[in-house]
């Protein structure tokens, strides 16, 4: 299962695939409904979420697809967020494996709607300053003290290697690096087109990379 959780919602585009649904939107509907009083009040609100869910999975070759769709509207929306997290739970139970695209930055994390992670892969690009946020997530998820098994560090769209300052910076934070992507030229070809990336042929080097981290992972 692939769930979507930037608010930007494109993974649907890289995996080439439709999207007509998105749980933010479903949220915000019943929401409404509730406010309208087109929802029966004799209908629990869970199962009406759950159903609706369900629906909006996107089933593909190999991967069922989900999107969290843009963020909260006015107003609190703490027991639909609830409500959400219950549902994941409970759709996420009929998949060997859930794999989480989250957003840029640490806003997540803090949300906790990425919680109980086997695995939490942190990205960044060949820079200090991707190095140094990547740090601070780390201790963010400490203090927030959610559950997670194992953090690994991944650089990507690296053109040659890590400079020796890269190194200094990963080790410096304690990370555990397990793969260094390569930069690979046609898929900027592919973005440009608005191809999905499962487009790139078999010898690509950003398959290859992506092959190793899985296998470093235990994948």
């Amino acid at each position: 299962m692939a769930i979507d959780a930037d608010p930007a919602t494109n993974l649907n585009q890289a995996l080439g695939v439709t999207l007509e649904d998105t749980v933010g939107g479903i949220r915000e509907e019943m929401t409404e409904a509730v406010k309208d009083g087109s929802i029966s009040p004799s209908t629990p609100k869970q199962d009406y979420l759950d159903s609706r869910i369900m629906a909006a999975l996107v089933e593909a070759k190999g991967f069922d697809l989900l999107a969290i769709g843009r963020p909260e509207g006015p107003g609190c929306y703490c027991a639909a967020n609830s409500m959400l997290r219950f549902s994941m739970d409970r759709v996420g139970k009929n998949y060997r494996y859930i794999v989480i695209d989250s957003e840029a930055g640490m806003e997540h994390i803090s949300r906790q709607t990425t919680r109980d992670v086997d695995i939490l892969l942190l990205m960044s690009d060949l820079t200090q300053r991707g190095i140094k946020t990547a740090g601070e997530i780390k201790e963010l998820i400490k203090e927030m003290r959610t559950q997670v098994g194992k953090i690994c560090l991944v650089i990507n769209r690296s053109p040659n290697g890590l400079p020796p300052e890269i190194v200094t910076a990963i080790d410096s934070h304690g990370f555990e690096l397990v793969a260094t992507i390569p930069q690979d030229p046609r898929l900027a070809d592919l973005e440009v087109k608005g191809l999905p990336i499962t487009g790139l042929p078999q010898d690509s080097v950003l398959r290859a990379g992506v092959g190793e981290l899985a296998n470093k992972v235990g994948l």
